[in-house]
């Protein structure tokens, strides 16, 4: 079958991301193509593949035990297509499932153009009441967080529970003022959490925080779970958060969310820990409150949710939050829009920890031609 040649961001070895020419076949039946629009970078898990730190350049995944090995294959230079927030518009279409001229979001990297199969990949329809930039958070970066409210939800009732149960009516500390925090903590202020309460140590951050009506405390120094603790009194001995959603790839932060937490509380945990935690102490409040760490990775829902849970219905949610709040993330997180040929240099920077004042949210513009 031939194919498309489209532009892409690649990364040829650590600190080398390009813009290369790659290749996508042409749209078979079931398929569409669609003409990217928009992009969205993250910070977190494109830097690391950048850097060269994520762990599977260093260590084989066997994907049979679900482990981590020493010995085996690993991940290597160059990699290809890689981000995970894109909106395009469907300008050929073979399956009705996508309309021509429909907008979507889907997770294909920050590529010009993609051969969609909806069979394969989920695709979320973007809808046209909705700022269509604000499209990059529906395929994967909005149902990161709603899948943290969900682990809480299935945490604190079960596997049968809505997504609202972890944090209705509870208190709620966010860790983390990145778009990943301040997302989560929207979400649980939409879901009916008495209170929310972000913890960030950067004052920028908290600043954006603020603005879109969260109340924050300063953890540059480690010490807001005092006031946390301070501010939520249930009873004698049991002070502290219910419900913790970690947002940051920091073990600081994974150590402030546990000292936190009232007795037998839960950290539901979207961190990604790419130089460990050893600020983490097991021996203390972990083990003297009963406390739980739960991971809420996107490439999971909780066990037994799967059925009711597929991914375009995090989607759903995700589009709930943009059409109540969109023109305040619009304004708020997203910092920077700039051309997709700019998208390496950004990359390379941020890696490199060159710019005195890192975006927020970073969205690459494709030009159509």
């Amino acid at each position: 079958m031939s194919g498309r040649t489209v532009r892409s961001i690649g990364v040829l070895g650590p600190g080398q991301p390009e813009l290369i020419d790659d290749e996508e076949p042409e749209p078979g039946p079931g398929q569409a193509w669609v003409q990217t629009e928009w992009s969205g970078v993250s910070a977190g898990t494109e830097v690391a593949i950048v850097r060269g730190t994520d762990p599977h350049f260093q260590l084989h995944w066997d994907p049979e035990l679900c482990a981590f090995d020493p010995d085996g294959p690993r991940r290597a230079y160059p990699v290809r297509g890689f981000g995970y927030m894109e909106v395009g518009r469907v300008t050929e279409s073979r399956t009705p499932e996508m309309p021509e001229g429909s907008r979507v979001a889907m997770a294909y990297g920050h590529r010009t153009g993609f051969c969609a199969d909806p069979g394969r990949k989920t695709v979320v329809p973007v809808p046209d009441d909705l700022d269509p930039l604000l499209g990059v958070y529906l395929a994967q970066m909005g149902p990161i967080c709603v899948n943290g409210l969900l682990h809480a939800a299935a945490d604190f009732a079960g596997p049968t529970a809505g997504v609202d149960a972890g944090v209705r009516g509870r208190c709620v500390l966010v860790t983390g003022a990145g778009v990943i925090g301040l997302l989560s903590a929207l979400l649980a202020v939409r879901h009916g959490a008495a209170e929310v309460v972000v913890a960030e140590g950067s004052a920028q951050r908290r600043a954006v925080a603020e603005a879109l009506g969260l109340a924050t405390l300063d953890d540059a120094g480690g010490s807001a779970w005092r006031t946390v603790k301070q501010r939520w009194r249930h009873g004698p001995g049991d002070v502290g958060a219910d419900v913790v959603l970690q947002c940051q790839g920091h073990d600081a932060a994974l150590a402030t969310a546990l000292k936190s937490l009232r007795p037998q509380g839960t950290v539901i945990d979207l961190g990604f820990y790419q130089a460990g935690a050893e600020a983490v102490r097991l021996g203390e409040e972990f083990h003297h409150n009963g406390l739980a760490v739960v991971c809420a990775q996107i490439g999971r829902v909780p066990r037994g949710m799967a059925g009711a849970w597929p991914r375009v219905a995090l989607a759903e949610v995700t589009l709930d939050l943009l059409r109540a709040r969109g023109s305040d993330v619009r304004a708020h997180l997203v910092t920077d829009v700039l051309p997709f040929e700019e998208g390496p240099r950004l990359l390379a920077d941020l890696a490199g920890r060159r710019l005195a004042s890192p975006p927020l949210q970073a969205v690459l513009r494709f030009d159509a031609g």
